[in-house]
């Protein structure tokens, strides 16, 4: 398997950029049946950086990473069904929390998917939400703290 590439929002391609968002929707509004604005604008900012892993088949898993608010937000991370139980997920994230550092980091998990995050040190925050019919809850990821 390839390595996770990146690249920032404004350094992708059109057909990069319409390979990430073809996964994405057959994930997100395809398989889970979620009807969502799926373009929100966030993918060609100058602090949105995205990572995926390809294959000859194209891309296998992608997820982006982005400024929100003077914290870093990971999302969008999918996996393509043929690809999934392979790790893709997890190089991604790995390769994307060693990008932003130690640093702290927020996400929207869907609930089933907490204990893949946990790995990763992130840690349920609140109340379980629903977002687009989906049971979500935040996760974070603290960051070392300075003395």
């Amino acid at each position: 398997m390839s390595e996770p590439q990146c690249a920032a929002g404004p350094d992708l391609d059109a057909a990069r950029l319409y390979e990430l968002l073809s996964l994405r929707v057959n994930v997100f509004v395809v398989e889970q049946e979620c009807a969502y604005a799926e373009l929100d604008g966030k993918d060609l900012l100058p602090g949105t950086t995205h990572f995926w892993v390809a294959d000859d088949d194209g891309v296998r898993g992608c997820l982006r990473v982005l400024e929100d608010g003077g914290q870093w937000r990971i999302g969008r991370v999918c996996t393509r069904r043929d690809a999934r139980g392979e790790g893709v997920g997890a190089r991604l994230t790995a390769a994307a929390l060693d990008h932003v550092g130690p640093v702290d980091v927020v996400l929207s998990s869907q609930r089933y998917a907490t204990g893949f995050y946990a790995r990763f040190g992130f840690v349920a925050e609140g109340e379980p939400y629903d977002e687009d019919g989906i049971p979500h809850i935040t996760m974070r990821r603290p960051g070392e703290r300075s003395s």
